[in-house]
């Protein structure tokens, strides 16, 4: 096959697409009639795809979602919920990571909060950015065991250059005074350069007296409440449903 060179060198560029795309336009009688500038643009999009399905597999994958079948398109904004179809419209535009914007949203558990946040962090891997989903307790333990091993400022220095950081739970327990001064690491070094989806049971009102330490919260809440999007979801349990299905 006189093609045959060419094939190996595209397989060494590793452009592997592109060879097979071109091995089946070959096998292929429609595209005799094509002129060669519509069969190599065909050939380029099916490798330009395959290269932006790999990506957004890779960055899907190193999101670690908790919902990984979240997708914004079915957020349901019905009346009622807290969230409006301006709102889905804004925060599908993604102008809010390229700002360097926040979301916080907050509810009682079971009104889709963890949804909504992993939608978020969904759509920004579709747009090439790189995310990470947490839960806040988890976060801390990390932290907490990276400063153990003499990991911390590469933990904190991998945590700034996320574009996205999504912290589920936030609120939970009661923090120590080490994972105070984490948090506060965590939302510095992302300030003014990265987004943070957080989710919480607590109103934003209560955040302060949960993080304890007077000073502390200020500088946490002046850096993560002041520039962001702010969700109050409402109405009852989307959990509930299940549960008694599975009780009936």
């Amino acid at each position: 096959m006189l093609n045959e060179p060419t094939m190996d060198k595209l397989r060494e560029l590793r452009l592997g697409v592109m060879a097979d795309t071109w091995l089946e336009q070959n096998k292929s009688p429609k595209s005799a009639s094509l002129d060669f500038d519509e069969r190599f643009g065909m050939i380029v999009d099916a490798e330009h795809l395959a290269r932006d399905n790999r990506r957004l597999t890779r960055l899907l994958k190193g999101a670690q979602l908790r919902i990984s079948g979240a997708c914004i398109e079915d957020v349901d904004a019905a009346s009622g919920r807290g969230i409006d179809k301006a709102m889905i419209r804004q925060l599908t535009s993604c102008r809010w990571i390229d700002e360097h914007l926040n979301v916080l949203l907050c509810g009682p558990t079971g009104v889709g909060k963890s949804y909504v946040a992993c939608a978020l962090g969904q759509l920004a891997c579709r747009r090439a950015h790189r995310v990470l989903y947490r839960r806040v307790p988890r976060l801390l333990d990390e932290l907490a065991l990276a400063r153990a091993e003499g990991t911390h400022a590469r933990l904190l220095a991998r945590l700034a250059k996320l574009e996205v950081l999504v912290l589920d739970d936030w609120g939970l327990g009661t923090l120590k005074e080490a994972q105070r001064h984490d948090l506060l690491e965590v939302v510095e070094d992302r300030y003014g350069s990265s987004s943070t989806v957080v989710t919480s049971q607590l109103p934003v009102q209560k955040w302060h007296d949960w993080i304890g330490d007077p000073t502390l919260a200020d500088a946490i809440l002046d850096r993560l409440v002041n520039n962001a999007y702010k969700l109050d979801l409402k109405g009852h349990s989307r959990r509930r449903p299940d549960k008694e299905k599975k009780v009936n």
